[in-house]
């Protein structure tokens, strides 16, 4: 995106793909923002960060994404009193992350809604866990916390509270819903309930050894966000990775995909009623996790992406092992789509439930698979390929109608178009090392990871310190746009439907836990 209309001039920030940096004024972030929404850009991500070691207070960061590449925006804030503009009125995902911001290093924004997101009373109002004069405490008093839930009335409203302890081993989510009979007229979310204080541990931290802490920001998305946050060390200390490592970072890529959307496909099938469906789909995806750790030692394939390339190879016998299970899984996966798309009551329970049209979810700015499903026809490893993507010619698949069954598509096409690029990958894979030394890095720069996870797009900042330390880390998953698209999703519905179309996003808690 060029701003040079605004006034103000770019720097170059270190990235995987094209991107741009640029401090603002208030005036000049709103109207940067605007101009990307005009022109079709989306929010990426909203952070804010502490200066104070610096001499600079406070500041907001804000991620921008257009067919140019990536933009940063920085906007100072002297001190702790000074509010910047709303920016949810041109991007509505920006609200949450806006409450975040305040909730983790005290910086608001001039907006209506200042409840807290992530806090919980979990700390007093006046300390911000990512201030740098914070320090924990074990005698803070805790009780109970006033949130003010919106609340719907009229004749026959009543209200179903749902979490945010949870029937099973599922991550703590709160969700209202106000309801007339079995009809949902209003949903609203609370999440952020375990306060594992990810972004404060990244502090100080060698930055050759925050992958394995990035890698565990969403478990079921440990490759992502290893992979993310590698490009983005490797891009602060101008690390050059051998091509065998980006091949084999592609291969654990398409098999954490295989994996998740197996496990949903066999999920959303017993959520409709057809538990046939979560038996078979969980037999495909144990056979895959096994795979994975005969081959490359661990079921999830955590700590195997490293800044400067892989931790593992895979030798010819596993190769061939996976191109086999690539042809077997091709075949089972077939026979079972012709059955969901022929079981009259699980079409039933798919068809018109949840729909999110194109336009409300270029609206909301909604991300990664699900957008698919409602025909935002985005996904990084076609839009900014990078290597090895930029010569594996990936298929985007879209669905425009937008509701479960659109959902359920997208999994299926892109779990089949995953199971032909492991193939092609491994009759690719070029020889050579799998790994390089990370070299130093400047101290107080900023880069950029941005990769194309299962669920959407991984972005990891990062921001070198003296010692080759970590200063700043900011991992954003796509769930932060998508988890308010459900409050609009389920409107209209039955309650019953709730869990089904929740299921049909399988959106990350922990990625929101930060």
């Amino acid at each position: 995106m060029n701003l040079s209309a605004l006034g103000i001039s770019p720097a170059t920030v270190p990235a995987a793909m094209q991107a741009r940096r640029y401090a603002v004024d208030p005036m000049q972030l709103l109207a940067a923002c605007r101009v990307a929404w005009e022109q079709g850009g989306q929010l990426v991500a909203l952070w804010a960060s502490d200066d104070s070691d610096r001499g600079r207070g406070l500041t907001l960061h804000v991620v921008l994404r257009d067919a140019d590449g990536l933009t940063l925006l920085e906007h100072p804030c002297p001190d702790a009193h000074t509010q910047y503009p709303d920016l949810a009125a041109i991007f509505p995902a920006a609200a949450r992350m806006q409450r975040a911001a305040y909730d983790l290093a005290g910086l608001q924004a001039a907006a209506e809604d200042h409840r807290p997101w992530i806090r919980h009373a979990s700390s007093p109002d006046d300390r911000f866990p990512l201030r740098r004069d914070f320090a924990t405490s074990t005698q803070w008093p805790s009780g109970p916390e006033d949130y003010r839930f919106v609340k719907v009335e009229g004749d026959g409203v009543h209200e179903i509270a749902v979490g945010p302890v949870h029937a099973g081993i599922i991550e703590p989510g709160h969700f209202r819903l106000q309801v007339v009979g079995e009809k949902v007229l209003r949903l609203e979310e609370r999440l952020g309930y375990t306060h594992k204080g990810i972004e404060k541990r990244f502090e100080n931290m060698p930055i050759a050894e925050g992958c394995a802490l990035a890698g565990r920001v969403s478990g079921d998305s440990t490759v992502t966000y290893a992979w993310a946050y590698a490009q983005a060390a490797e891009a602060l200390t101008t690390t050059d990775v051998p091509p065998r490592a980006t091949w084999l970072r592609a291969l654990l890529l398409e098999r954490e995909r295989i994996a998740s959307h197996l496990g949903d496909l066999g999920a959303l099938g017993n959520d409709g009623g057809f538990a046939f469906g979560l038996a078979q789909f969980s037999r495909l995806r144990e056979e895959v996790l096994r795979r994975n750790a005969g081959a490359f030692g661990h079921r999830l394939l955590m700590d195997r992406v490293v800044p400067g390339g892989v931790s593992c190879d895979v030798g010819d016998d596993d190769a061939m092992a996976m191109r086999a299970q690539c042809a077997y899984l091709t075949r089972e996966i077939g026979v079972l789509r012709d059955i969901y798309d022929e079981h009259a009551g699980l079409q039933d329970r798919f068809r018109l439930c949840g729909i999110v049209t194109p336009a409300l979810a270029r609206t909301l700015g909604m991300t990664g698979m699900a957008a698919r499903a409602s025909g935002v026809a985005q996904d990084l490893r076609c839009d900014y390929p990078v290597a090895p993507y930029d010569k594996l010619a990936v298929r985007l698949i879209t669905h425009n109608e937008g509701d479960v069954a659109a959902r359920v598509a997208v999994r299926f096409d892109e779990v089949l178009e995953s199971l032909r690029l492991v193939a092609v990958i491994l009759d690719a894979m070029p020889a050579g090392d799998i790994a390089v030394p990370l070299r130093d890095a400047q101290a107080y720069r900023v880069a950029i990871g941005y990769v194309e996870g299962w669920r959407g797009p991984v972005l990891v900042a990062l921001e070198s310190g003296p010692g080759n330390r970590i200063r700043r880390c900011h991992p954003h998953d796509p769930s932060w746009q998508n988890w308010p698209v459900i409050e609009h999703a389920v409107i209209g519905n039955i309650v019953p439907d709730f869990p089904l179309i929740n299921k049909s996003f399988n959106l990350s808690y922990s990625g929101h836990d930060l």
